[in-house]
């Protein structure tokens, strides 16, 4: 079966902000702090001279300064808080960030990037190519513009995708239909095991919200002819 481009985005870098503001290591905590508060993002990556991503520095790196500013930590806190404290006698992005820093590849999918800002709780996550230079930032928000497809664009994917694949013409005849995101397969199938199989592929297919079926299963002519009693 020939595969056809995809009407909507598949990875990453089709989805990622390209314009990033950046810190560098030696910039200074009110300079971070400023750049922040102007841009209106709550992390900055950390970028050397070759523009490799080498560290993040977040709000949280930078609220142990002020929690810390006018008290004396007893040794359990010490103890316990031995990274925060660290970072709030700090002073420049290279001893504030958190290292190595969490990066998604500009090719890898938007199930990927999804899985990965899932398990870290993050909102977004760097994005950069093969050699861990900065792309981009893809943020949750990036990953859901997936689901503002238009609905016949997905059935006419799912059509091509799934159901020519599965379901070939003339011994099934399955129609498509999408509402708000929602795939209904109504029709005949010869092979009702093949029903999840689509149900899977159809639910990969970006945009798709949920997959419903109406199916019934269409007896071959041949199988019928037996079935009938013999007449007398």
């Amino acid at each position: 079966m020939t595969t056809t481009s995809h009407a909507t985005p598949h990875i990453v870098g089709d989805v990622m902000t390209r314009s990033v503001v950046t810190a560098r290591p030696q910039d200074a905590f009110k300079v971070i702090v400023r750049a922040m508060q102007d841009h209106g993002v709550s992390a900055l990556p950390v970028v050397d001279g070759d523009g490799h991503v080498i560290g993040i520095v977040s709000e949280a790196d930078l609220l142990p300064k002020e929690e810390f500013r006018d008290c004396d930590p007893d040794r359990y806190t010490q103890l316990r808080r031995l990274s925060d404290l660290a970072k709030a006698g700090s002073i420049t992005a290279e001893e504030l960030m958190t290292a190595p820093a969490l990066t998604v590849q500009v090719d890898a999918t938007l199930a990927q990037a999804a899985r990965t800002m899932a398990r870290a709780r993050v909102k977004r996550l760097p994005v950069v190519d093969a050699t861990g230079r900065l792309e981009g930032v893809v943020s949750r928000a990036d990953l859901l513009k997936v689901f503002l497809r238009d609905d016949e664009s997905i059935a006419e994917e799912v059509r091509r995708e799934v159901v020519a694949y599965l379901f070939p013409l003339p011994a099934s005849a399955v129609r498509v239909e999408v509402r708000e995101g929602v795939v209904l397969l109504t029709g005949r199938v010869r092979d009702r095991s093949l029903v999840p199989v689509a149900a899977r592929l159809a639910r990969a297919v970006e945009g798709v919200v949920d997959v419903r079926f109406d199916l019934g299963e269409d007896t071959p002519a041949a199988e019928l002819s037996r079935k009938r009693p013999a007449p007398h």
